[in-house]
């Protein structure tokens, strides 16, 4: 192998599999990122929404409790079906700018808005089956996240298109220990899939072989991932009345552990297939290729509390864990022999939502809600990216209630969450620096529709 063909691979080597990198750990590591922290999502209820997720599985008569606390289906009366819709409307700008390998500044304006607007459905139902038993079953999406950013952007090395979708088929079922405990299970079915896409800075590789044919930004190319997977899993709650007005209630979910597979496929320029084709050992880089990574959805729980103080007034609040400490890596193997494994580091740290509101009935049929919360981010600036420009947040909430007859309900939420600048300082595979910050607004509206058989 001559020299030049050596540094050739050399060079070539790290964005081969790099490149694949980015979009499988944007894919598989990073779901709307309006919702919750990072990618997680909690828009499963306008009627909770109303109250920013205050007392969400101690306030009574909300169907969402099948997949937010299964042994809250002990306090539901009769068989009920719930449909709920959120509409998600995140707005996100990038603020800066970037440098190649060489220290030149990158190509490309600011990407416009990378942010989008998009539902977010789930549907509920349970029933009891005597005095201590009741069963459910529920579809919903507890992590998802979708950002576009303009062809030729600054940032295209890192990030173009990002849509992950995380979707769980919930079967609960609870059990009144006495009067005022219950306890309750779930086994979750969950589907996650993926389509994220990238530019990939050819110049950079062959720069160093083939200068000045090549310089970095001079040719470049395309990556995208598609992938998908099932696995089971796991929740436990637990809800006790220990006054006819109080309520408190505890809610674990367990990480789901997944491998996921995807497939690759690049879009390279003729010169940069030439330059490859020249040797053999670099003649299979950048060919449709398979992955796949060992990935969990994180562990979360829920402590909440509700009181009634009147016949009028009722309040809570609500203390939430998500476990992303256990997001340390992603280590990424391919179907293609030329190139070898890699691993992209995160590092993140578990993060923590807070919130109070509550509920005041103006009559028999007609309720207001609203809310305060306090969201805190797991990311920091030097692994956050494009995909997902996490930042913490604090949530102003909003909400109707109306009992249309004794058997339907309507409800409807909103929530404007004021969403802190996110900074980035991270470098691509093929060494360029995206510097700057983004600043993040979004906006939720929620409408359901409960049904009493």
């Amino acid at each position: 192998m001559s020299h030049t063909e050596s540094r050739l691979r050399r060079a070539a080597r790290p964005l081969a599999f790099g490149a694949l990198v980015l979009a499988v750990a944007g894919a598989l590591a990073l779901p709307q990122q309006a919702a919750a922290s990072a990618f997680q999502l909690k828009e499963n209820s306008a009627k909770s929404l109303g109250r920013a997720f205050a007392g969400a599985t101690a306030a009574p008569d909300d169907a969402s409790v099948v997949v937010n606390n299964p042994a809250a289906m002990a306090w539901l009366k009769g068989a009920q079906f719930q449909a709920d819709v959120t509409a998600i409307d995140f707005s996100t700008h990038f603020h800066g700018g970037g440098t190649d390998a060489m220290g030149r500044p990158l190509t490309g304006g600011n990407g416009g808005n990378g942010g989008t607007t998009i539902p977010v459905p789930a549907f509920f139902f349970s029933m009891p089956i005597n005095d201590q038993w009741s069963v459910g079953a529920a579809v919903s999406a507890p992590f998802g996240f979708q950002t576009q950013w303009n062809n030729g952007w600054v940032g295209r090395y890192s990030a173009l298109f990002s849509k992950l979708q995380s979707i769980d088929a919930t079967f609960s079922v609870s059990y009144k220990v006495t009067d005022s405990l219950a306890v309750g299970g779930s086994l979750i079915a969950q589907r996650t899939s993926a389509d994220l896409s990238n530019a990939v800075n050819f110049g950079a590789i062959l720069a160093p072989a083939a200068a000045p044919a090549f310089l970095p930004q001079s040719a470049d190319g395309y990556a995208e991932l598609q992938a998908h997977n099932w696995k089971w899993g796991w929740q436990l709650g637990a809800s006790w009345k220990p006054t006819d007005t109080d309520t408190v209630a505890f809610d674990y979910h367990a990480e789901i552990k997944h491998h996921l597979n995807g497939q690759a496929t690049f879009v390279v320029p003729p010169a940069v297939q030439g330059a490859f084709a020249q040797s053999p050992l670099t003649a299979s880089l950048f060919t449709n290729t398979g992955g796949s990574t060992d990935y969990a959805t994180p562990a979360f729980a829920s402590l909440s509390y509700w009181h009634v103080f009147n016949d009028q007034f009722s309040a809570g609040a609500d203390l939430d864990w998500t476990g992303w400490s256990n997001f340390k890596q992603l280590a990424v193997t391919f179907n293609n022999p030329a190139q070898p494994q890699s691993v992209e580091v995160f590092n993140w740290a578990d993060s923590y939502f807070f919130s109070i509101g509550g509920d005041y009935k103006l009559t028999d049929r007609l309720t207001l809600r609203g809310g305060l919360a306090v969201d805190g981010t797991p990311t920091y600036q030097l692994t956050r990216d494009p995909r997902v420009p996490d930042a913490s947040r604090r949530w102003l909430s909003l909400g109707l209630g109306y009992k249309a007859t004794d058997n339907f309900e309507v409800n409807v939420g909103y929530a404007h969450l004021f969403v802190g600048d996110s900074h980035i300082n991270t470098l691509s595979p093929t060494g360029d620096r995206l510097t700057g910050y983004f600043t993040n607004s979004a906006d939720l509206l929620a409408l359901s529709g409960t049904y009493k058989f």
